[in-house]
């Protein structure tokens, strides 16, 4: 297994329940390819570079994952077919100290994912309350 980073870029149009649902669709071919999904961090609306497609803007996703190399094939392929992903890169980590730097970038898109579920949970359990108060 040898570990991999894709970072690609979605269309600023798109709303945040299709910009999930273009990420949960990522992940679901990682998975049923036999991937294993290690972090995924979305860095959010960021300015591009350079103009891709009319776009000036994008919505920045990166998924670390560990898999065999004949994935990356089919990954990349779903990803040139999606017309809402404007740019893509795969990165492979080979040697011990990529291996390494590659295990700190997971650690700290882990924590930064550990950390949004928490505010959103408070969120529910207020309006939950809020609920059962009016009642």
């Amino acid at each position: 297994m040898n570990n991999y980073e894709t970072l690609y870029v979605l269309k600023p149009t798109l709303t945040d329940e299709e910009t999930a649902g273009n990420i949960a669709k990522i992940e679901e071919i990682l998975v049923r390819e036999g991937a294993e999904i290690l972090a995924t961090n979305k860095m959010g609306m960021r300015r591009l570079a350079y103009p891709v497609a009319k776009n000036e803007r994008g919505v920045y996703v990166i998924v670390y994952f560990k898999s065999a190399g004949s994935i990356i094939n089919e990954l990349e392929r779903n990803l040139k077919f999606n017309e809402e992903v404007i740019k893509f890169l795969t990165v492979k980590y080979s040697n011990k100290k990529e291996i390494a730097q590659f295990e700190k970038l997971v650690a700290s898109a882990s924590k930064s994912v550990a950390k949004e579920p928490v505010a959103e949970k408070s969120e529910v359990t207020e309006e939950a309350s809020a609920d059962t108060a009016q009642a």
